[in-house]
């Protein structure tokens, strides 16, 4: 299981159709002192998770566990939205502790050549 902050979502009008009605968010892997790194996946929402929430999330074969991804051909999937955690006794992160912050939104690159 891995840490991460819901940084957008994602939508696809044509997909596999086992992969209809499921909601897609990108994600921003989180080191254990609530640092973002510099790696994303997209997962499947199976909690209600919104943007800017952060969450806790698995990959691989352990993403097909949920109830919503069962069978379906999904490689990551947000399966809790976290309050706080601790280490060694001190809180790292709570979720009353921090107000939710606009974060600058990134302008996509065009890397698609025509």
């Amino acid at each position: 299981m891995l840490l991460g902050r819901v940084v957008g979502t994602l939508v696809a009008s044509r997909k596999e159709e086992r992969l209809e009605g499921l909601k897609l968010l990108v994600v921003r892997q989180m080191d254990v002192d609530a640092s973002d790194t510099s790696s994303y996946v997209v997962a499947v929402d199976a909690v209600g998770a919104g943007v800017d929430e952060v969450v806790l999330y698995c990959t691989g074969s352990s993403a097909r566990q949920t109830a919503q991804t069962h069978e379906r051909p999904c490689d990551a999937v947000v399966m809790a939205i976290v309050d706080q955690w601790e280490i060694g006794g001190e809180e790292v992160w709570s979720k009353s502790a921090r107000p939710a912050k606009p974060r600058p939104v990134a302008k996509a690159k065009n890397r698609l050549k025509a």
